[in-house]
């Protein structure tokens, strides 16, 4: 193996400057990260970067709605970068923008070099009809347009496709299309675009070798394949390979102007992965270095960490753009799945399964709980990933703290205590469960090149596994009890502290905070990956322990997700389904015509086990009883909260009968203000669909081991 450091140029995907950052940015970035600590582990020299994606039709007019000017919109949205980044650990060495000047020249130079080709250009013009918003005064891009579908006729359709029945169309195919802007008529207007000519003979060769040689992982190589023959399109229309990328657009646009073409503005996605070699180039220069110099060493290798939404751009336009303007092209594309939530629900801040970065921080969450149960899912593949609450509580509650942090909490005080902080001498079992431990170094190494990170934790927990047996057969809780027996204590104690210091080692990329706290405690330099092979040795003086990381509290992951009842452009979406459910459960016609429901209706609803602390009959109301419920909340001074709910079940339940029961209700239903006071929630019954055939109300049970607090799904 070559002992000269690589060099890395290593990205992730610019966000788009419109947002905050949302899990699926930070899950991608955390996986970068993992990467590029490994490396730097290893003595690599690597160039970590990113940038926000600044361009477009959209940012130009959420910046006009808000009353600025674009490139005041993108700065704000910039400067909230810092604590996402810095809350995660994410170690970028440059976070820029392609808004700056490198990239205007970058992007521009590219063209030049496309255009200017002595074999022939592979930019062309060619003059296309486009909707035109005549108060606007500016063409419509697809998703500013909506329609009616042209195949199954569904109304408030998009320009570019159809969310009913998936058709893919023109925006010119749509049936009485209308600016969403503006709510006017477009007209249909013609307009000279620039376009890349990827359907060229020399760019399908080029891409045809270059996605199928091993840069990109088997199922993407494979869906790229596809791309480059004939195939049915979801409208039953045919594709014939590679099409010409349109890379203009017209004036008005927040964008890169084109060379000698006024008014004329380079499409965002061309501009924007130009905007990785932007910020390099940036970094660069202010570290007084040369990029045309780094750019044109052969030894550096290009890695793009991506979801699997943006494939086609940085497996074919992008490629081909570097490689036919003379420039270097990936060395790999890494590609990742979507990050799901409890069993597949896509991540959705309307339907309560968000996971917002910035609450997990304010809530007082662990980042490293979160980037150590990302990481134990994520592999080499492309594949969606889940967040389950309580698998995450289990991973970092029973594996990272109960099996790997522990080590280190059964030992330290001992050596602290009975041996002056000093590591003893280690005996012949001792050193052979090191020796194991420390021969799993090359394999470790291996998995974190190939990024099949949640194997890397899965054995690293299996290792754990055996040094907490090798504790359990030892028990220096008990040796420390015995007279005599000092010498097998100090050597047991020093077994843990060198495996503990072994495991941490393979966790550091994944945990970096954690680790160099186990540096400072261990009072040892900071950790490579050539450490593996050593140990601190007898008579190493290490410092007091203070414990390393608290487990989940389970009332932080039960605040984590938003509530379904927060407003959501200006829609309270859990009303909506409440109302809709609710008028379904008090229906009076039989359950099978009863209206149906989507699962996206019914994971709105906010369903959780309450204990009944009292119940009181409600003076003036001969139907009511007032509940008086535990759902499992506390306040924030960490007492105890209980709900107040109405319950129209005075007929069928004496106040006494129902003091201790545990129920179920929809805990996300807006408060009401009743004329008896407010009721805080709704409680869920059954009765007949004809109560004078059967009457009676039952509220639900659930079986016994239900406790306040948990969610019913």
């Amino acid at each position: 193996m070559s002992t000269t450091p690589r060099q890395l140029f290593v990205t992730t995907a610019l966000p788009y400057a419109n947002g905050n950052f949302h899990i699926g940015h930070i899950m991608e970035y955390i996986q970068a990260d993992i990467w590029v600590r490994f490396q730097r582990m290893q003595g690599n020299a690597v160039k970590f970067v990113g940038a926000d994606d600044t361009h477009g039709a959209p940012i130009m007019i959420a910046a006009e709605k808000a009353g600025k000017t674009p490139q005041q919109f993108v700065a704000d949205i910039a400067a909230g970068r810092k604590q996402y980044l810095d809350g995660f650990h994410i170690s970028f060495d440059n976070w820029h923008s392609t808004d700056a000047p490198e990239n205007h020249e970058l992007a521009r130079q590219i063209y030049r070099d496309l255009r200017d080709r002595a074999d022939g250009s592979l930019i062309e013009t060619k003059t296309i009809e486009q909707f035109f918003d005549p108060e606007k005064n500016m063409f419509l891009p697809d998703r500013y347009i909506k329609g009616e579908c042209p195949k199954c006729h569904t109304k408030d359709q998009y320009g570019d496709n159809c969310e009913n029945c998936g058709a893919v169309y023109a925006p010119t195919d749509l049936i009485n299309p209308v600016s969403t802007l503006s709510g006017a008529k477009p007209e249909l207007k013609n307009s000279e675009h620039f376009f890349f000519k990827l359907s060229d003979p020399r760019c399908v060769e080029f891409l045809e070798r270059w996605t199928q040689d091993g840069k990109l992982q088997p199922e993407v190589a494979n869906k790229v394949k596809e791309w480059f023959s004939v195939r049915t399109n979801p409208d039953g229309s045919t594709s014939e390979g590679l099409g010409d990328w349109d890379i203009s657009r017209d004036a008005p646009y927040f964008g890169i102007e084109i060379p000698d073409a006024p008014g004329k503005y380079f499409y965002v996605w061309l501009d924007a992965p130009i905007g990785y070699l932007a910020s390099l180039k940036n970094l660069l220069e202010k570290r007084g270095e040369n990029y045309d110099a780094y750019m044109a060493n052969p030894a550096v290798e290009q890695y793009h960490f991506i979801g699997k939404d943006i494939v086609t751009f940085h497996t074919l336009f992008f490629p081909a753009c570097l490689h036919f303007s003379g420039r270097k092209t990936p060395t790999n594309v890494f590609v990742h799945g979507f990050l799901t939530v409890n069993n597949g629900e896509k991540m959705s801040k309307s339907r309560g399964t968000g996971l917002d970065p910035l609450k997990y921080l304010s809530l007082g969450m662990n980042p490293e709980w979160l980037r150590y149960y990302l990481a134990a899912k994520l592999s080499a593949r492309n594949e969606d990933i889940d967040f389950n609450a309580d698998d995450f509580m289990a991973r970092v509650n029973s594996d990272l703290v109960g099996k790997y942090i522990n080590i280190a909490s059964r030992a330290a005080g001992f050596i602290a205590k009975k041996f002056d902080h000093k590591l003893g001498v280690i005996t012949d079992d001792g050193q052979q469960l090191l020796k194991l431990i420390s021969a799993q170094k090359d394999s470790m190494l291996e998995l974190y090149e190939s990024r099949d990170f949640g194997k890397v934790l899965r054995e690293t927990m299996l290792l754990a596994d055996k040094v907490n047996v090798y504790v359990d057969a030892n028990k220096p809780w008990e040796l420390a009890k015995k007279e005599g027996m000092d010498p097998r204590l100090h050597d047991v104690c020093t077994v843990c502290i060198e495996a503990f210091r072994l495991l941490t080692l393979y966790l550091k990329p994944v945990l970096p905070k954690l680790a160099t706290g186990v540096e400072t405690f261990l009072r040892s330099k900071p950790f490579t990956t050539k450490d593996a092979a050593t140990q601190l040795g007898a008579g190493h003086e290490i410092g007091d322990y203070v414990h390393l990381m608290q487990r989940v509290d389970v009332k932080q992951l039960d605040a984590l997700f938003y509530m379904p009842n927060e407003s959501i452009d200006g829609i309270d979406t859990a009303k909506t389904a409440i109302k809709s459910v609710a008028k379904q459960v008090s229906s009076p016609k039989p359950a099978t015509a009863t209206e149906t429901i989507t699962i996206d209706d019914f994971v709105k609803v906010d369903l959780r086990i309450a204990k009944i602390l009292n119940c009181e009959v409600v003076e003036g109301s001969t139907k009511l009883l007032r509940l008086t419920l535990d759902v499992g909340e506390v306040d924030e001074a960490g007492q105890a909260k209980t709900r107040n709910v109405f319950s129209g079940i005075a007929s069928s339940y004496k106040p006494a009968d129902l003091i201790g029961k545990h129920t179920v209700m929809v805990a996300n239903l807006a408060p009401r203000k009743m004329k008896f006071g407010m009721s805080e929630g709704m409680v869920l019954a059954a009765s007949s669909a004809d109560e004078k055939d059967q009457p009676g109300i039952y509220i639900l049970e659930p079986v016994p081991g239900a406790q306040p607090g948990m969610r019913v799904s």
